[in-house]
């Protein structure tokens, strides 16, 4: 499975999965995308990123816990 800036509900799973004790309203921004972009499963272009695809990432983490 290939995950791209757009699957922002299979991305929040990622990082729930690898952490489980974070509250995702804490993470800075600039974590996140790095946690992101360091996903095994990632394969999209890193320069695509912008604040509205990473608080969409934010808000299915706080949904999925």
């Amino acid at each position: 499975m290939s995950l791209q800036w757009v699957d922002s509900r299979d991305i929040a799973i990622e990082l729930i999965e690898l952490h489980p004790d974070v509250d995702p309203i804490q993470v800075r921004f600039t974590d996140l995308r790095e946690w992101i972009i360091a996903l095994d499963e990632f394969d999209d272009d890193i320069d695509h990123c912008n604040e509205k695809i990473l608080e969409a990432v934010q808000m299915c983490w706080i949904d999925e816990q």
